[in-house]
C-alpha cells in the first residue's frame, strides 16, 4: 500500500535527494519546522520504507577513464525475470538491470575500462544460458534530472 506523504514530507525527500548529508537543522530551516519534528518525519519515512538508505554518488571520470554502455538483452521466452537479474548481478561491471515489457527483455547498464573490456563483459552476458541476442549502446554523454 502506498505511503501517504504531505508537502513537507515531499520537500524533505527532495532536500535529502539533493544532499543526503544535509543536517536536520538545515532541513528544518528550509521546511519551516524545528529540528525535532523533522527528525521524527525522517525516522517515520525510514520505518515506512520510503527512505531505504543513503548512498554516495561517485563521479566515474574522477576514478579514471571508463566506458559506460547499455546492453539490450533478449532472452529465451520461458526465462524467469529473476533469472535475468540474478545472472547479470553476478557480473561486477553491471551497475543496473531493468527488466522490461516487450522488446528487449532487459536493459543492463555496465561500466568498463575500455572497448576490449566491454566485449568481454558482453560475452559473459551472452553465456548466461538465457540470452538469445544483445544490442549494445555506448554512452557518449549524460544528463540527469535531479529528483
Amino acid at each position: 500500500m502506498p505511503v501517504i506523504l504531505d508537502d513537507v514530507d515531499r520537500r524533505i525527500l527532495a532536500l535529502l535527494r539533493e544532499d543526503a548529508r544535509r543536517t536536520v537543522t538545515d532541513i528544518a530551516a528550509q521546511v519551516s519546522l524545528s529540528p525535532a519534528p523533522v527528525r521524527r518525519r525522517i525516522d517515520r519515512l525510514e520505518e515506512q520504507g520510503v527512505i531505504t538508505g543513503y548512498t554516495v554518488v561517485v563521479d566515474p571520470a574522477a576514478l579514471g577513464p571508463s566506458v559506460e554502455a547499455y546492453v539490450e538483452l533478449r532472452v529465451v521466452g520461458n526465462t524467469d525475470v529473476q533469472e535475468i537479474v540474478d545472472s547479470a548481478r553476478r557480473i561486477p561491471e553491471v551497475e543496473e538491470v531493468a527488466t522490461t515489457a516487450g522488446d528487449p527483455d532487459a536493459l543492463v547498464r555496465i561500466r568498463v575500462e575500455n572497448v576490449d573490456h566491454l566485449q568481454r563483459v558482453i560475452n559473459r552476458l551472452r553465456l548466461t544460458g538465457h540470452v538469445t541476442g544483445t544490442k549494445t549502446l555506448m554512452v557518449l554523454g549524460r544528463w540527469r534530472r535531479a529528483h
